[in-house]
C-alpha cells in the first residue's frame, strides 16, 4: 500500500470513529446513571402530586396551643379558595358546642359563650372548586376566672324601669385600671341625655343622667371589656350590648311628719297614701331612694339589721310581711303592714326604720293601699323621703345616687 492509500484508510477510520463518540456523548436517555434523567422524573411525581392536593386553606382561631383565650367571639374557622364541609368544637371530655355556618359556607363560629378556664378542640374540612379536600385541627384553652373579670349589671336587658333606675355594674374583682375599663363602657339614651358615671369603689361604678331619666325613652349600655386590663394580669371578657326602656314618671313622697305619703305620675299627684314610718328611736333615712327589689311576700328578721334583744335574737322575725319594695341594701323597705292596729297609719310613726302601709296578712287583698302601691310601682320609681329626723341616706346604700349633686357626682369618675 502507497502511502497515500494509508493516509486516506486512516482518515476514514478517525472520521468514523468520531462519529461514534459523538452520537455516543449525545445519547443518555438509556444512561440509568445519569443525574439529569433522575432530577426531570422527580419534578414530574412533584407535580403530579401538587394537583392532587387541595388548595382549600384553612385557619383556625384561636391558634394551636393556645392559653388564656376570650370567652367570647375569640373562637372562629375561616377558609380562602375553598368552602368549609365540616366543623366539630368540643370541650376536653367530648362535650359538642353548637356553631353556625356562613351562608358562603367561607367561615363559622360558636352560636354559644365559651365556658371559662375549659379546653376546646377544633377539627374542620374543607374542599377547593376541584372538589379536593384539606383538614385542620387545633385546640386551644380559654382564659380562667383567677385572671378574668365580670361585670354584673342592672337593670336587665329588655327590662322597663322607672326614671330613677341607674346602670349599676357591679365587677366581680377589684379595678385598678379604672379610666380603661370606664372607656370601654358605654351608656346612652335616646333622650340625649349627658350620663356620667362614677365608682363607688374598686368594684362598683354607677352611671346616671343629672336629673331622671326622661320617660318613654330608651338607654343603651355597651360592654366592650373583651381583652381590656382591670388589673394587673386581670383582663375583661365580655362584649355585649344591653337596651332598657324607661316608663312612666311617677316619683312617690313621703312625709313623716304628716305621715302621709303623694304619689306622683308626670308630676301629677295620683293617690295620697297614709303612713306610719320609723319610730323617733329608729328612725327612717331621708332622702332620695329607687325600687331596687319587689316580694309579694318576705321575711323580715330584726337580728338581720342589727335589732336584737338581749338574747341575742332579733326583735322581731315577721315571716310574711306583704307586699314588700326594697329601697336600700340596708334594709329600708316601703311595705305592707298587717299586725298594726289601722289607727297607727297617718297618725303614728311606729317601725323600726321602713315605711309601712296598711295590709292584710297573706298579701290576698287588692285593696289595700300596700296593695294598690305594690301593684302601680315598677323597679326604678323613686321615693323622697323627708321630714324624719335621721341623716340622708349613703348614695350607695342601695341604687341612691341621687343624693350627691351633679358636681360631686362627676368628680367620681376616672375618665
Amino acid at each position: 500500500m502507497t502511502d497515500s492509500k494509508r493516509r486516506k484508510g486512516l482518515m476514514a477510520a478517525s472520521a468514523l470513529l468520531g462519529g461514534v463518540l459523538v452520537l455516543s456523548a449525545c445519547s443518555g436517555g438509556d444512561d440509568k446513571s445519569s443525574g439529569s434523567g433522575g432530577d426531570s422524573s422527580q419534578a414530574q411525581a412533584d407535580e403530579a402530586a401538587a394537583k392532587k392536593s387541595s388548595e382549600a386553606q384553612i385557619t383556625i382561631t384561636p391558634k394551636d396551643g393556645s392559653n388564656g383565650a376570650s370567652i367570647n367571639n375569640s373562637a372562629a374557622v375561616k377558609v380562602a379558595k375553598g368552602t368549609l364541609t365540616g366543623v366539630t368544637m368540643t370541650t376536653a371530655d367530648g362535650k359538642a358546642v353548637s356553631g353556625e355556618l356562613a351562608a358562603d359556607k367561607k367561615s363559622w363560629k360558636p352560636s354559644v359563650q365559651l365556658e371559662r378556664s375549659t379546653s376546646y378542640k377544633v377539627a374542620a374540612e374543607a374542599k377547593d372548586s376541584e372538589g379536593r379536600v384539606a383538614h385542620e385541627n387545633a385546640s386551644f384553652t380559654t382564659v380562667s376566672p383567677s385572671n378574668s373579670f365580670i361585670a354584673n349589671f342592672t337593670p336587665e336587658d329588655g327590662s322597663t324601669v322607672g326614671v330613677g333606675m341607674p346602670v349599676s355594674i357591679n365587677f366581680d374583682k377589684a379595678i385598678t385600671n379604672k379610666a380603661a375599663v370606664q372607656k370601654a363602657i358605654t351608656v346612652s339614651s335616646s333622650s340625649g341625655q349627658e350620663v356620667a358615671c362614677h365608682w363607688f369603689s374598686p368594684n362598683r361604678m354607677d352611671c346616671r343622667p343629672q336629673d331622671y331619666w326622661k320617660e318613654n325613652s330608651t338607654v343603651t349600655l355597651k360592654l366592650a371589656l373583651d381583652g381590656v386590663e382591670g388589673a394587673s394580669g386581670v383582663s375583661g371578657v365580655q362584649q355585649k350590648t344591653v337596651t332598657f326602656h324607661i316608663g312612666r314618671n311617677q316619683v312617690s313622697y313621703v312625709d313623716a311628719k304628716t305621715k302621709q305619703m303623694k304619689i306622683t305620675q308626670d308630676g301629677k299627684t295620683v293617690k295620697t297614701i297614709p303612713i306610719s314610718a320609723g319610730s323617733p328611736d329608729n328612725k327612717t333615712y331621708e332622702g332620695v331612694m329607687v325600687m331596687s327589689e319587689k316580694f309579694k311576700q318576705t321575711r323580715m328578721n330584726g337580728a338581720t339589721v342589727g335589732f336584737t334583744d338581749d338574747d341575742g335574737k332579733g326583735e322581731y322575725d315577721i315571716k310574711d310581711v306583704p307586699h314588700a319594695i326594697r329601697l336600700t341594701s340596708s334594709g329600708t323597705f316601703l311595705h305592707g303592714n298587717y299586725w298594726g292596729a289601722k289607727s297607727i297609719f297617718g297618725s303614728v310613726n311606729t317601725s323600726h326604720g321602713c315605711v309601712g302601709l296598711s295590709d292584710t296578712k297573706g298579701a290576698g287583698d287588692p285593696n289595700t293601699p300596700a296593695a294598690w302601691m305594690y301593684s302601680h310601682s315598677i323597679l326604678g320609681d323613686v321615693v323622697v323621703v323627708k321630714n324624719t329626723g335621721d341623716k340622708t341616706v349613703a348614695p350607695d346604700n342601695g341604687l341612691n345616687g341621687w343624693n350627691m349633686n351633679w358636681a360631686q357626682w362627676k368628680a367620681g369618675s376616672a375618665v
